[in-house]
């Protein structure tokens, strides 16, 4: 089973309720850690949280668990800062002897509070030697260094405060490396690489102020067409199929067929079945002739009850199916079966069955036509919006932080899965083997362009929030918040307020950053 991204819809306008669920998803975004060792020292042992919004990390409130950045230290670290793609920095710290020292005499004195050495009372001295050998030189050497770490990295982070995307820190440096450099020199070396928020570079600059949209809008959402075809529909449920025996198949017609494809080279030596062109008992509504491949009506009028008709077409290149375009075919289809409609002619008598509620046949069109032009409308606005942040995305320049497309891509994986489970009620074994970190990789692979397309079009939409200086109301916040939590508890489900209120947040920044751009931007609709 694969997963995809849908390209059409723009991710920053959904509020996710099961994805804010605190427990609705098994997948698991990797922990802090050091290098190339498999265990932290204790006090960077955590509970994460994946958060939609990437909010910043300050030296003290870091993904990672250490002291105070108001711990003053007897001498200064030196921390030397080095830009690395992706909005990546690399920090490279060096702890002074003296530094080093003073936590040694903070552990020693914390095992001899705790320590329960034999011929000691508990919290006396003890000597050096003895608290040594009793707690082990290398337990007192790994606590040590843990001490020095917990106290100097929040100083060492301070450089990057207000940049640093929360849950990005990595120490670079091996544990038993730093044991090493400590034991050996009495200093302390190393380096501990952030994602920072990244750049937006508009190209040209400021050019979303002058924005000229063209906007595609199908031909089957257009109201009057619409709403003509649902009363073209309803009007057929009113009648009834018959047999036709004396004549082949015309337009108005259903016919029943077996249908198949084979894919030909120009020279036809190689000759291959396509799948997704074969259907037995297929019904065709002739009606419905703008659905199939262009020709294929054509092909078959005239066809009757048993009769089978061979005829070349070739996929145009806007087929759905990538794989398929440009493909010449050879179809092979054999009519099983040909119906045609007796239907009763339409007036006022039917327009209760047409549409419940309504007396005349003039009010059934009236409110189909009003339902549709509601559809266009919301059709209209979503197509714009769709164009405008594909516009947007072209425009904009953003190193990516590693750490921010895994997390968003986690989302909408995560967001997919749950659509899947909803429709599909996967058991325990394909939901496992949907969740584990080989599917979420290859997804995360596969979907790369739609991922960063996302994360650029959010980038793009706070940038533009921030330097227009846009705003919404607070009471437009709290409705909608209220709103969402009241979905969440209608669902019985666990959620994480503060995460909804981030996320409902981003919704309407999104929503005003539309809204402005729709009302300063030049924009032509087309019909496809």
């Amino acid at each position: 089973m694969e997963l995809s991204v849908s390209s059409t819809s723009p991710a920053l306008l959904k509020l996710n309720h099961h994805f804010l669920s605190k427990n609705s998803l098994p997948i698991k975004i990797p922990s802090l850690h050091f290098a190339n060792d498999k265990k932290l020292p204790s006090f960077y042992r955590q509970t994460k949280r994946p958060s939609f919004l990437r909010k910043f990390a300050s030296p003290a409130s870091s993904s990672i668990a250490v002291g105070p950045s108001n711990d003053r230290l007897p001498a200064d670290i030196k921390v030397t800062e080095t830009q690395e793609p992706n909005s990546r920095i690399r920090l490279s710290v060096e702890v002074p002897p003296a530094v080093c020292e003073d936590c040694y005499k903070r552990v020693m004195n914390e095992f001899t509070k705790q320590a329960k050495v034999p011929g000691f009372r508990p919290g006396k001295d003890v000597p050096e030697s003895i608290l040594l050998s009793y707690v082990g030189k290398q337990n007192v050497q790994k606590a040590t260094v843990e001490s020095i770490l917990k106290r100097t990295l929040p100083h060492a982070m301070s450089s990057v405060t207000g940049r640093a995307l929360r849950d990005s820190v990595q120490i670079a440096t091996k544990f038993t490396d730093m044991e090493k450099t400590y034991l050996s020199l009495n200093s302390l070396r190393y380096d501990v690489v952030v994602d920072v928020a990244p750049e937006v570079i508009w190209i040209p600059e400021n050019g979303y102020r002058d924005l000229k949209i063209v906007v595609e809008i199908d031909s089957e959402i257009d109201a009057q067409r619409a709403s003509e075809q649902e009363l073209r529909q309803r009007h057929k449920s009113l009648g009834s199929m018959r047999i036709i025996t004396d004549r082949g198949l015309q337009i108005g017609d259903v016919a029943v067929l077996d249908v198949s494809a084979t894919k030909i080279d120009e020279d036809e030596s190689n000759v291959q079945n396509i799948p997704a062109a074969e259907s037995k008992g297929f019904h065709f509504d002739t009606e419905h002739g703008d659905r199939v491949i262009p020709g294929f009506l054509d092909s078959i009028i005239g066809i009757q009850r048993g009769e089978t008709k061979s005829f070349p077409l070739v996929f145009p290149e806007s087929w759905k199916q990538e794989n398929l375009r440009g493909v010449h075919a050879q179809f092979t289809v054999e009519c099983k079966e040909l119906f045609y409609r007796d239907l009763p002619e339409l007036d006022d008598s039917f327009a209760d069955k047409l549409l419940p509620g309504c007396t005349t046949l003039q009010q059934v069109k009236e409110s189909l036509l009003q339902k549709f032009l509601e559809v266009e409308q919301t059709a209209r606005e979503q197509a714009t919006d769709n164009a405008i942040l594909d516009q947007l995305c072209k425009m904009v320049e953003i190193d990516i932080p590693q750490s921010l497309f895994e997390e968003q891509g986690r989302q909408l994986y995560g967001a997919k899965l749950l659509q899947i489970q909803a429709n599909m009620k996967l058991n325990e074994q394909q939901l496992a083997s949907l969740s584990s970190p080989k599917a979420v990789n290859e997804f995360l692979e596969n979907q790369k362009e739609n991922i960063t397309r996302v994360i650029k079009q959010n980038l793009a939409v706070g940038d533009i929030f921030k330097r227009e200086n846009l705003q919404f109301s607070t009471e437009d916040l709290v409705k909608e918040v209220e709103n969402s939590i009241a979905e969440f508890k209608r669902h019985k489900q666990e959620y994480n307020e503060e995460r909804v209120e981030e996320q409902v947040q981003e919704v309407l920044e999104g929503a005003k950053v539309l809204e402005w751009l729709r009302e300063h931007s030049e924009i032509q609709y087309i019909s496809r």
